[in-house]
């Protein structure tokens, strides 16, 4: 694992074996993750969607406490996985940064309570499995625009991006900030255990 440049954002490239069968990897290894992120992998739900190519999804988080962890594969075809750190106060506010996922490289996305995530499907029936540290709760989910100006992501251009009518209507980074409904960076890090003084709670 290998962390990206938005601090609580990891990525895993697994090593792949293939032979005449086809091919086997590890997904996921807990001992590995732990030395990696600083604790144990805690799943809470497990979740799969399949897409069309050209959909795009997110950009979505959730409120802090009690944050939602995602560990995020591709197991059929591809995507532009984006992370998007929403976190006022952070060092990194405002910024993202993306990662191929394939079923051919068995590249896993891990991203941290507080921030955002979103893909665009790369190829048809592109199907991602996330494992979740918390479970759905509708009332603290929320999303921003992912073709926010601000944010100036660079989705892919070659295919008409198909939203959910949820996302279309997402506000801005800037009107979910003046909302009031962004984590704070602070926050964030206290629920993880990684401010002085501060115990782990999920």
């Amino acid at each position: 694992m290998r962390p990206l440049s938005i601090e609580g954002a990891w990525v895993r490239t697994p090593a792949v074996h293939h032979d005449e069968r086809g091919s086997f990897h590890e997904w996921l290894r807990a001992d590995e993750f732990g030395e990696a992120v600083g604790h144990p992998p805690r799943p809470a739900q497990a979740n799969c969607s399949v897409s069309r190519k050209g959909t795009v999804r997110g950009i979505h988080f959730t409120d802090v406490p009690p944050g939602q962890a995602k560990y995020v594969s591709c197991v059929r075809g591809a995507v532009l996985d984006v992370v998007v750190d929403l976190r006022r106060g952070s060092p990194t506010y405002g910024t993202w940064e993306a990662v191929r996922l394939d079923a051919a490289e068995g590249t896993a996305l891990y991203l941290a309570e507080g921030l955002g995530h979103g893909f665009c499907a790369l190829t048809d029936d592109a199907t991602v499995v996330y494992l979740c540290s918390t479970g759905y709760q509708p009332l603290r989910e929320h999303a921003v625009d992912p073709f926010d100006a601000d944010l100036a992501i660079d989705w892919p251009q070659d295919t008409t991006p198909l939203l959910s009518p949820k996302d279309a209507a997402a506000p801005s980074l800037r009107e979910a900030e003046q909302q009031g409904i962004l984590p704070s960076y602070d926050d964030c890090l206290r629920l993880r255990g990684a401010l002085p003084g501060a115990e782990r709670t999920a």
